[in-house]
């Protein structure tokens, strides 16, 4: 039985053990991030007056406590829950503009193309970062305000990496074929380019979601995340600097988790761009 090209990536990426290790890793952060509620021994605003700034493991507080006597285990939990949150919406926003932008631009052409295309390169020499500043500024510090404003800065390179795949998978026999019996435009772009263009994609995408994680945490860093007392790792991550030599925990743990999360994304993102790398099976 001949398998399919999916299949094939997917055998490829399993023999990879860092890549396939880094998913389950991911998958298990997912998971924690859903049930956050169920695990935290606190909600993140609690505050135990007692047990102020103090360290791991004192008063039941399994990552120590900040400042305010807020529980620093609960906040790392909840704070993977807004990252992962920001990050995911943030991709398939910005999955979704890719997609419509690249497919109209490369399977009609025309001043269609070119419009969409010029509109793509002014956003790509507008810096991303600066523009998603501008956009949280208008927005407002939520989920939904970050989520919007690092999607819509993050499109462009998704975008024209579509109208690659596109232009290139247009002329193929099996496109010409299915425009020949009648297909409609939307049928073929979506039944018979999409579905062959998925591996690039994809491989894009899971770059993205470090990127969207990063991209939250720096806003963070710089008083644009989400409002308090909803915790952010940039946030926390803030705090822990300038508290470093009175509280180093308050910096570790965040920090730790943060680059953990950001590797294992970054290790499936390698690993799904060698499955879907054709010449995987001649190595």
């Amino acid at each position: 039985m001949t398998k399919s090209p999916l299949r094939h990536a997917w055998d490829r990426f399993r023999r990879n053990k860092l890549a396939l290790g880094s998913l389950i890793f991911c998958g298990l952060l997912i998971i924690v991030a859903l049930s956050a509620p169920l695990i935290a021994p606190f909600h993140y605003t609690d505050t135990d007056f007692d047990n102020k700034l103090v360290g791991p493991g004192v008063g039941g507080h399994l990552l120590g406590t900040d400042a305010l006597g807020r529980d620093v285990f609960s906040r790392v939990l909840y704070g993977l829950r807004t990252a992962l949150s920001v990050a995911f919406g943030a991709e398939v926003t910005a999955l979704v503009l890719a997609l419509i932008i690249g497919l109209l631009a490369g399977y009609v052409g025309g001043r269609l193309e070119q419009g969409l295309m010029a509109g793509t390169d002014v956003m790509y020499a507008f810096p991303s970062y600066l523009f998603a500043v501008v956009l949280v500024t208008v927005l407002g510090r939520s989920i939904f305000a970050l989520i919007l404003a690092i999607g819509i800065a993050s499109w462009v390179t998704q975008a024209r990496l579509v109208r690659a795949q596109v232009l290139t998978l247009k002329q193929r026999e099996y496109v010409e074929a299915a425009r020949s019996m009648g297909a409609s435009g939307f049928t073929i772009a979506v039944r018979y380019i999409l579905p062959n263009a998925i591996g690039p994609i994809l491989v894009t995408t899971s770059f993205g979601i470090p990127a969207a994680i990063g991209a939250e945490a720096g806003l963070a860093l710089l008083g644009l995340g989400v409002e308090p007392p909803t915790p952010s790792w940039g946030g926390m991550i803030s705090e822990g600097v300038r508290s470093l030599l009175s509280a180093p925990h308050l910096l570790l743990f965040p920090a730790a988790l943060f680059a953990l999360t950001l590797l294992a994304f970054t290790w499936v993102g390698d690993g799904l761009r060698d499955a879907f790398d054709a010449s995987g099976d001649q190595r």
